[in-house]
């Protein structure tokens, strides 16, 4: 399967401003990305991606008629260009707003100003999206891990799910929340439990601990999707209840793949 360079990936850039968009051009150019398609609105941007396509689409958060929310929703509900990574470059420092965006599959977020570094390792993340392998596991096919995947926002279930299918993870399924993830346990068999932290009804806190302290359920990896930092006062104990491994939201294959690696791998 041939693989992407960075000078070959195609980009869809969103930014109203003329001169912003000139600056992010040419730190894609220093990057070696030269396929560009500029716009300047949510209404060009999704005529664009319709007609076209891209490898990946570059937006800013907020425009004259929406904001990038309104973009990465019409590519994340579209067949065509679901698994269309989308990097989000933005000066919001909000928790709330770009909270959003995370629960959305975003690929990356990059703040604005951004360094070299900054661009270098958001491309890296989105490049690992589009060029994703499968696992090679000593211990499962990883065609037959059983995975529960837990999360209150369907966007995000399916990013973690086109995530996880691009490592080679077929067989999964999907709860809202660890209320309903309960009934599955009860009923199915499964090999990883793959589980946000803030959900309605039952939290992941909650869902790890019924997990961890079940005979029936004990011996399944728990890996918690979170957007807080692991410094944060509601994850600093965490691992208390049990829980294998944390991943932040944008959830990155990279990471993602050295934590099955461990996990599925002993």
């Amino acid at each position: 399967m041939h693989h992407l360079s960075l000078s070959e990936v195609s980009i869809i850039l969103v930014e109203p401003s003329d001169t912003q968009r000139k600056i992010i051009i040419k730190q894609l150019a220093a990057a070696d990305i030269n396929h560009v398609e500029a716009v300047g609105s949510v209404k060009q941007a999704l005529e664009t991606i319709t007609k076209q396509g891209a490898d990946l689409v570059v937006s800013a958060m907020y425009f004259e008629d929406g904001t990038g929310l309104d973009i990465i929703k019409q590519l994340k509900s579209s067949d065509s260009h679901a698994a269309t990574p989308f990097m989000l470059i933005s000066s919001e420092n909000r928790v709330e707003k770009l909270e959003e965006f995370k629960q959305s599959g975003v690929a990356a977020i990059l703040p604005k100003p951004f360094t070299p570094d900054n661009l270098s390792k958001a491309l890296k993340a989105s490049l690992d999206l589009i060029n994703s392998d499968e696992l090679d596991l000593e211990l499962f096919d990883v065609h037959d891990v059983r995975v529960l995947l837990v999360d209150d926002s369907k966007l995000a279930r399916n990013h973690i799910r086109r995530v996880l299918n691009g490592l080679g993870l077929q067989q999964i399924l999907e709860a809202e929340n660890g209320a309903e993830a309960l009934t599955l346990l009860k009923d199915q068999t499964f090999d990883l439990v793959v589980t946000d932290y803030n959900m309605p009804e039952m939290d992941g806190r909650e869902l790890s601990e019924f997990i961890r302290f079940n005979p029936e359920t004990s011996h399944i990896p728990i890996i918690m999707v979170t957007s807080e930092s692991s410094a944060s006062l509601h994850m600093a104990n965490i691992h208390q209840t049990g829980v294998n491994a944390l991943c932040d939201k944008p959830f990155e294959v990279n990471e993602v793949r050295k934590m099955l690696v461990s996990l599925l791998g002993q």
